[in-house]
Order: structure tokens, then C-alpha cells, then sequence
């Protein structure tokens, strides 16, 4: 997939009310076997926005990597410019789109959000996003917090808004050409591990990884380690018969 002795670039597309911090500690575990480069999609106010700038931002070869909501506009991108993608790594997110619990919760939020003033990450959000075990890590909360604090009440409303409507992408899958990797936790109470599995069996070229180490649904927080193996084996694989 990648040529020996090479570093791919990576094309990293971030969750709601995200930025390249969601990344920090994979890319520390990254480091020496591939490159990464952002694209800041908290700077896109409309669908079309994220769209674009995936496109404009992304290699023409790419290997897009997307968490969350970046994993869906990833498989989006995919789908409609399958002749530009080397690879793709979705990451806590289903095909499927948002569960419908889910979309009734963003409505609340938009709803909320509308007539408030927005006050940050709640820990009852955060109970919906972690898994119990990092429930006390201050340096995984505190990121999370901060991140919210800092793009604040529009950006989470532009993506709220823009993105809850997620068609299901289920049946585009078997079309794709290119490797997929596919990366869930059996503790993300976000994405059901049964739709990942059904992404892999719909995928002509897919490799499967659900989580041993304990994660929610911020992965790339939660299990830094463990991700980056699986992504780095994922893009260099070791030769037939090794």
C-alpha cells in the first residue's frame, strides 16, 4: 500500500468541535513512520464548506483519515472521488449515519444553543463520550473542555446543524476499490460496534479493528497506542508469506 522506505502523508479530518489537539497524542505515536497534515474543518460554516475543503485541502492521492464526524465527510469525499483516495481510515463513525437518539439530542442542543449562551462541554456529554475509565483523567477531560471552550457556541452550531442530516452510506460501500480500515471500541456508546462490523463485511478491501484497550468514543484520546498500530499496519503490511 505504501512503498518500502517511504513516510505516507496523512490527511487528518477532526470530529465536532475539534481541532489538529485531537490528534496530539496519536501523532506522538506516529512519529518517524508517517506525516501528518490537517485539515481544520472547524473553519467550514456550511456542508459545503467541509466538502470543499476536504477536496482543496486533501492529497491527490490521499490517505484520508477521519474521526467521528471527519470519518463520514471522509467516506463522503470517498465515495464521490474514489479515484482520489489511496486509502481510507474511519474512525468511531458508521456508515449508517447518526443514530436517531442521537439526532433527537442535537436538535435539543441546536434548540438550546439558539436562545443561551454555551458554556462548554457538560459532564454528562462527557460521560456519552469517554469510557468510565478516563472519566477522571484531567488531561484527556481538560483537552476535550478546552477544545469546546475555545471553537465555541457557532462552530458547534454550524456542525450541529449542518451535519446531523447523515444519509445512510451503507450501499455505496461495495463500490469502493481502495483499503479501509475500519477502527471502533466495544465502549463507544455513540456508534454501534454491529455497524462496523457491517461496513467490513460491505467493503471489497476492508481490515476491521475493534479495540482491546478500554476506549469511548474519542479515540484518538482514549487509545493513542493502540490506534496507531493498527493504522501503521494498516499502511504497511507485511509482505505475502512473511
Amino acid at each position: 500500500m505504501t512503498a518500502p522506505n517511504t513516510i505516507p502523508r496523512l490527511d487528518l479530518i477532526p470530529g465536532t468541535l475539534c481541532d489538529a489537539r485531537l490528534w496530539a497524542r496519536l501523532e506522538r505515536e506516529l512519529a518517524g513512520h508517517a506525516s501528518v497534515h490537517h485539515i481544520p474543518l472547524q473553519q467550514a460554516g456550511t456542508r459545503q464548506q467541509m466538502r470543499d475543503m476536504i477536496a482543496a485541502l486533501s492529497a491527490p492521492q490521499a490517505h484520508l483519515v477521519g474521526f467521528s464526524l471527519g470519518a463520514y465527510l471522509a467516506l463522503e469525499h470517498a465515495v464521490r472521488h474514489p479515484e482520489r483516495i489511496a486509502s481510507l481510515t474511519l474512525i468511531a463513525n458508521s456508515a449508517r449515519g447518526l443514530a436517531e437518539e442521537e439526532i433527537a439530542t442535537r436538535k435539543r442542543v441546536i434548540a438550546l444553543l439558539e436562545r443561551n449562551t454555551y458554556a462548554g462541554i457538560t459532564r454528562q456529554r462527557l460521560r456519552e463520550l469517554l469510557h468510565p475509565a478516563h472519566l477522571e483523567d484531567a488531561a484527556i477531560t481538560g483537552l476535550i473542555r478546552q477544545m469546546a471552550l475555545d471553537l465555541g457556541k457557532d462552530v458547534l452550531l454550524a456542525q450541529f446543524a449542518q451535519t446531523f442530516d447523515r444519509p445512510d452510506l451503507m450501499d455505496c460501500l461495495p463500490g469502493l476499490p481502495f483499503p479501509v480500515l475500519i477502527v471502533g471500541a466495544e465502549g463507544d456508546q455513540l456508534v454501534a460496534s454491529a455497524d462496523l462490523v457491517a461496513m467490513a463485511q460491505q467493503l471489497p478491501r476492508a481490515t476491521l479493528h475493534l479495540l482491546q484497550a478500554p476506549s469511548g468514543h474519542m479515540i484518538p484520546l482514549e487509545a493513542p497506542a493502540e490506534l496507531a498500530c493498527a493504522m501503521l499496519a494498516f499502511l504497511n503490511p507485511a509482505p505475502s508469506g512473511a
